[in-house]
């Protein structure tokens, strides 16, 4: 238990903590004025929030917390997929849940707190999907080189 731990809370978990709170500040600033001031839908807005916060996200943990040098588009392209399958699910979970779960409130309450919802189920996909996905790193490969 303790070695599947220490794979998970090292310091690339910390370091992904720091880019998410800066890339979480960052999207969650363009989400809710989308929303609640340009007024445009929950699907526009939460989207929004990940495409532009994608892009920062993708630069600040290849070079800062994982530390991948390789540029290959192949790491890109799994990287869309991994926000793409992240958003999709976290998304998509959060706002029947919510709406379920806050059926007497207004709508604008619970797409509120379904972006909320939606963002804390996205942050752990994403940092697995960053980590053992995206940015997996080879280590058949690094192995091999360091010998």
């Amino acid at each position: 238990m303790k070695k599947l731990l220490s794979k998970f809370l090292d310091k690339t978990f910390l370091r992904f903590i720091i880019v998410g709170v800066i890339n979480t500040i960052f999207g969650t600033a363009i989400m809710f004025v989308f929303y609640n001031v340009l007024h445009l839908s929950y699907w526009l807005s939460s989207a929004s929030n990940y495409f532009f916060g994608s892009i920062l996200s993708y630069f600040l943990n290849k070079y800062f917390t994982f530390e991948y040098k390789k540029r290959d588009w192949r790491v890109v392209g799994r990287f869309v997929a991994n926000i793409s399958v992240c958003y999709l699910i976290a998304y998509g979970v959060a706002k029947p849940l919510v709406r379920a779960m806050l059926s007497g409130a207004s709508v604008s309450i619970q797409e509120n707190v379904a972006m909320l919802a939606g963002m804390c189920l996205f942050v752990v996909l994403n940092y697995l999907g960053q980590r053992f996905f995206a940015f997996k790193k080879d280590e058949d490969k690094e192995e091999k080189t360091e010998e």
